[in-house]
């Protein structure tokens, strides 16, 4: 629905300048945030308002500008919302809540604004149950619990699309919400229909914005995206929220900042930059009394498996665990590339029996003995016998890191597997049944 409005606000164009343009007439009604419409020769281009002096409103532009005049007349908008519905589930649509796959598009009735305050903190409830994932790895060593925020930490092409689409199909959810922040365009379309397949969009709902759009738009897709999902969780579903990516999204505000006039000192991104990343996560979690959960996955690309970069290490703070995908496990040919012995799972021990923390104790130890000497073992400097428990770790590593890939029904399932990796085994009847199940249905 519209808003509606009493009064028209407009200003004249006074100055452009790298991008950001002066408007004066505006600066008594406006409001940082608001969006305008800047009347060009061909039509309109919306903006936003960055900063506001006595005289004059800064804004940028939210596309090209080229043709635009001074004396040019720029009308201001209502502060920019979003009205999800029920009905959105199965669309992709833009961060301003427009339909990207051709179709109309009910509006909500309810207009919710793109930055609320998360829920107060104190009256929050706890973390939930654990959450079957349909990855064996997810389910024993690393396991997600309802309303759990974890962040998976890759480089570019390691597996981390392809990753999240499994983890969209398989965790249990009622409904999927997928920021596509900054994506290239030709892989929205290739994501939705063979990545995340129709099985996935049966109940997701995709925000997405591609990396030719501004950086006012590629920024909003993230806010766009937890506004839809608070419109889900407040129903008291289950939503599980995937933002692809955390980095681009702080690149994107980056390029705002600093056209704001923000001074850049955190590593080339500005002080705010890290606010801006917490106040999301913040909005994910669990809900109050009453309500849903909203269990979050954050993307972020790591150079050079660099987990100190700013946005890995601002991010890594606020998140109950972390997941880290590695180049070398992915070269070879071991899908999803997760390194366990680098991730972390804060749901643990609490999220499994004392039992269960037993296997994955022992699994982690192996894992972890064997990583400290893989240099070593494979220059051929390891002589069988003068470490006991190295030797355990040899004999263990080529069942562990084949569970590590392994796909299952439930958590059951998941740490029957284990427990034949830790013995040295092979998959068992019933771990081949229970595989056997889970890819069935996931074709």
């Amino acid at each position: 629905m519209g808003q509606v409005r009493f009064a028209s606000h407009h200003g004249e164009v006074q100055t452009i300048r790298a991008g950001l343009i002066s408007v004066s007439g505006l600066n008594a009604h406006a409001s940082v945030g608001d969006r305008v419409a800047i009347a060009m020769p061909s039509g309109t281009v919306g903006g936003e308002i960055v900063g506001l002096s006595q005289r004059h409103a800064q804004i940028l532009p939210e596309g090209h500008v080229e043709g635009l005049s001074i004396g040019a007349e720029v009308t201001l908008e209502y502060a920019p919302a979003i009205a999800p519905c029920d009905f959105w589930i199965g669309r992709i649509i833009d961060p301003l809540g427009r339909p990207l796959d051709g179709r109309p598009l009910r509006q909500g009735i309810v207009r919710r604004p793109f930055r609320p305050d998360a829920p107060p903190a104190v009256r929050r409830k706890r973390l939930g149950a654990r959450l079957d994932t349909g990855f064996a790895v997810f389910d024993t060593m690393l396991p997600l619990v309802r309303g759990q925020r974890i962040g998976l930490f890759a480089g570019s092409g390691v597996g981390k699309s392809t990753l999240l689409s499994g983890l969209a199909r398989g965790v249990q959810a009622d409904v999927v919400v997928i920021a596509m922040i900054g994506e290239r365009g030709r892989e929205l379309r290739e994501f939705v229909e063979r990545t995340l397949g129709p099985e996935g969009m049966a109940r997701a709902v995709v925000v997405a914005a591609t990396s030719d759009l501004s950086p006012l738009i590629r920024r909003r897709c993230a806010w766009a995206a937890m506004s839809v999902a608070e419109h889900f969780r407040d129903q008291g579903k289950h939503v599980l929220f995937l933002a692809d990516s955390i980095t681009r999204f702080a690149e994107a505000h980056r390029e705002i900042a600093l056209s704001a006039g923000e001074a850049a000192s955190y590593r080339g991104f500005p002080p705010s930059v890290s606010n801006l990343i917490m106040a999301l996560a913040e909005r994910s979690g669990p809900g109050l009394e009453g309500t849903g959960d909203i269990t979050g996955i954050f993307s972020v690309l790591v150079a050079g498996s660099d987990m100190d970069e700013p946005i890995a290490d601002i991010l890594r703070g606020v998140l109950d665990g972390h997941v880290v995908l590695d180049r070398t496990i992915a070269e070879r040919g071991r899908f999803p590339a997760i390194d366990v012995v680098r991730s972390v799972s804060r749901a643990l021990p609490h999220a499994a029996s004392e039992a269960e923390n037993a296997l994955i104790g022992r699994a982690r130890a192996a894992m972890g003995a064997y990583a400290e000497s893989e240099l070593m073992i494979r220059a051929g400097l390891y002589a069988p016998g003068a470490d006991q428990a190295l030797d355990e770790a040899v004999r263990l590593w080529p069942h562990l890191d084949t569970f590590v890939s392994r796909r299952t029904s439930d958590a059951s399932a998941s740490f029957a597997a284990l427990g034949d990796a830790l013995r040295g085994l092979p998959q068992t009847a019933a771990t081949r049944r229970a595989v056997s199940t889970k890819q069935a249905a996931s074709h």
